[in-house]
């Protein structure tokens, strides 16, 4: 199969859906403040032969933060143990829309894995197509997983420091209020404000509200542009806890962008250590 790119419509998906090649995923998460459960919502509907791609599973253990990389290694077995193969196409979707599946791609970017694409809108672009849906849980054979050469887009508090002290470009996926520091913050115990010297462009705005799906690439380009973003330069990407800056890590790349990191500890990280400089109203704390 041709690789149709790293964005993939619900009418393809429908397309392919009894393709053995192909193997869908849900990668939902929904944050403690939401009281859902996404496990259990994926149990009582998901696309179907879809597997559930649990982030808490596919993250570093000894990390206090929840849902940070994994280890190559870890990663690796992990996706092994739900069997997925080396070669197959990975499609991955959330329920919201477009919230978390972006992690699930920059994951097998970052270990060398291409074949892997993201379903447009998701859940709700499913429904919307008129989807199947079913219901308990998927189960594969364990397989062997490879991939190929790790990448570097990968950005660690120290990196994100240095970068932000020489005013080189980072750029914070969150509301335009939680960047500010004028609204509260979604996880207890961190500051309020942005890493110094950063720029804002809120996830959202990157997809229209009803579908969810991705904006076209030349309205996308000019948000990024709007924002005060070079598109020419490499940019480091934060968010709240590492899965929105990934939409915006996605964006870029459909725009053949791919200079650029995402800061994995992102806000939960940083603005929970007090070592740690913070902006707020354009003054550092």
């Amino acid at each position: 199969m041709t690789y149709p790119g790293p964005v993939v419509s619900a009418d393809w998906l429908k397309d392919h859906l009894a393709d053995p090649n192909v193997v869908i995923v849900d990668g939902t998460v929904h944050l403690a403040d939401t009281g859902r459960n996404a496990k259990e919502e994926y149990a009582a509907a998901h696309i179907p032969g879809a597997l559930f791609f649990d982030l808490d599973i596919l993250a570093d253990p000894d990390n206090p933060r929840p849902r940070k990389i994994p280890s190559r290694a870890r990663f690796i077995d992990e996706v092994g143990k739900l069997g997925i193969a080396a070669g197959q196409h990975i499609v991955v979707y959330d329920v919201p829309g477009l919230y978390s599946a972006a992690r699930v791609w920059w994951l097998f970017r970052q270990f060398g894995y291409d074949n892997v694409s993201v379903l447009d809108g998701g859940m709700v672009a499913w429904k919307a197509a008129g989807g199947a849906l079913e219901t308990g849980v998927v189960e594969r054979s364990a397989t062997v997983f490879a991939s190929g050469e790790s990448r570097d887009l990968l950005a660690l508090a120290p990196d994100v420091l240095e970068r932000s002290n020489a005013g080189q470009q980072i750029i914070d996926a969150r509301t335009a209020g939680r960047w500010a520091g004028t609204e509260t913050d979604r996880y207890p115990g961190a500051r309020a404000g942005h890493i110094p010297n950063s720029l804002n462009l809120y996830w959202a705005n990157l997809l229209d509200p009803q579908a969810r799906t991705f904006l076209p690439d030349a309205e996308i380009d000019a948000k990024f542009r709007e924002a005060g973003l070079d598109l020419d330069q490499p940019v480091t990407i934060s968010c709240g806890s590492g899965l929105t800056a990934c939409i915006l890590a996605l964006a870029l790349h459909r725009l053949g962008r791919d200079d650029w990191q995402v800061y994995d500890g992102s806000w939960d990280e940083w603005g929970r250590n007090h070592d740690l400089p913070v902006a707020v109203k354009g003054e550092v704390q």
